[in-house]
């Protein structure tokens, strides 16, 4: 037999920011912020919270999760507060509300 020279794909993200959420966290840990364990016992509990709340279909709210688990590892390693990340999320909403269709969104410098 021979061995197939057939790659497999490489995984895809639906939207950029699954990618870019991703990408943060895989630097964080890489950064030395969390360890990896820490990681998944955070995100295996925020996504056993989610289906509980009926909310996991598999789609953007998988990345949701996703954020939520992030969000709770910075607040508890004390790399910011909630005031911190809730005025991040206000910023961006303005940024996103002031944007012209079709332009990029960006933060306010």
């Amino acid at each position: 037999m021979t061995q197939s020279n057939t790659k497999r794909p490489e995984p895809r993200f639906e939207q950029p920011w699954h990618a870019d959420v991703f990408a943060l966290t895989v630097h964080l840990n890489e950064a030395g912020q969390f360890t990896w364990s820490e990681w998944t016992e955070t995100f295996g509990a925020t996504l056993a919270a989610h289906r509980l709340d009926g909310a996991l279909d598999g789609g953007n709210d998988y990345f949701l999760a996703w954020i939520d688990a992030l969000e709770t590892l910075l607040v508890s390693k004390g790399l910011a507060t909630g005031l911190d990340l809730q005025a991040l999320k206000d910023a961006w909403t303005t940024a996103y509300q002031n944007t012209p269709h079709g332009q990029p969104v960006k933060l306010g410098t």
